[in-house]
């Protein structure tokens, strides 16, 4: 059989990935053994094409001696199961009021549909991942939130009452150490139960956060569907600390959505996480792009 010197073209195109691989080394050395929690939502859980790379992005990780850890949302997909079930939905200040009909069908959707689609996604990609809620194992012990609104006639802020929507009060990792030493990966849905058994839907980035502060993680990713954080001319802010983060707030540069991201971000870092960044979920491997490249991808934040 006869073979070809690859032309000047290809020759170009196979030093450009030789680069990059060995750009890409001194992060692999500082990462192996690391954790990294990624919150996977938005935009890429509705596109076949950026699930796979997403996946593909993830086993990668795993390959190069990372555990990732994957806590997924699953919004959108709610409230399509809900509409079709014909169950009216509510919302204050953004966050869906979760009556026992709506948290049954959040559980469904969640720790169902989306999760082993994940699972599967990820096996296709060549890994090996098991699907769990903070139900299993008692992993996630959850506590209610307690919602407020604020009446825009008269400023005054009241309680309201969200249902079934808690937060994180204790998380045991011990079950993700087994999932991640065995050597799969941990795909988590963001349910919890509280001490008396009763179930709660929990928003998929305060999950994340929590669980990346319990497990001390090098980073926690925040998949979204913007570049990161703009200032007012809309630049990307690449690197942010809990005090700039105030003055943003303050002077009205981050407003809506981006706050409460910010808010998981501080508390994850304060927590034990080393770095957590707000990523374009939209972009092919935006997760490798910010690990392996010396420019990074979005918005970091650490302490």
């Amino acid at each position: 059989m006869t073979t070809h010197a690859p032309d000047d073209a290809q020759m170009q195109g196979l030093l450009a990935k030789a680069e990059t691989l060995t750009e890409a080394l001194p992060y692999m050395q500082r990462y192996a053994g690391k954790t990294f929690v990624i919150k996977y939502g938005g935009h890429a859980m509705g596109d076949p094409e950026a699930a796979r790379n997403f996946a593909e992005d993830v086993v990668l990780l795993k390959a190069v001696g990372i555990n990732p850890v994957v806590v997924h949302g699953g919004g959108p997909q709610i409230g399509a199961m809900l509409k079709k079930l014909g169950v009216e939905s509510s919302f204050v200040d953004g966050l869906r009021v979760t009556d026992a009909e709506t948290a049954r069908v959040a559980e469904m959707v969640l720790s169902g549909a989306i999760n082993k689609e994940l699972v599967s996604w990820i096996a296709q990609a060549g890994g090996r991942a098991v699907g769990i809620s903070g139900k299993d194992g008692g992993f996630v012990i959850a506590e209610k939130v307690e919602g407020t609104t604020r009446d825009p006639d008269s400023n005054i802020e009241r309680a309201v009452d969200l249902g079934f929507v808690g937060t994180p009060k204790h998380i045991d990792r011990s079950l993700l150490d087994t999932i991640s030493e065995s050597g799969m990966i941990p795909v988590v849905a963001p349910i919890g139960v509280d001490t008396t058994g009763q179930t709660y839907n929990i928003n998929a980035d305060t999950m994340a956060g929590a669980i990346a502060a319990a497990l001390g993680a090098a980073r926690l990713f925040l998949l979204t569907d913007v570049a990161g954080v703009l200032d007012k001319s809309g630049k990307l802010l690449t690197d942010l600390d809990p005090k700039q983060i105030a003055a943003l707030r303050a002077d009205g540069t981050v407003t809506g959505g981006m706050i409460p991201k910010l808010e998981t971000c501080i508390a994850a870092v304060e927590g034990g996480t080393e770095a957590a960044v707000i990523l374009d979920g939209r972009v092919p491997h935006v997760s490798l792009l910010e690990i392996f490249t010396a420019r990074g991808a979005g918005t970091l934040v650490h302490k």
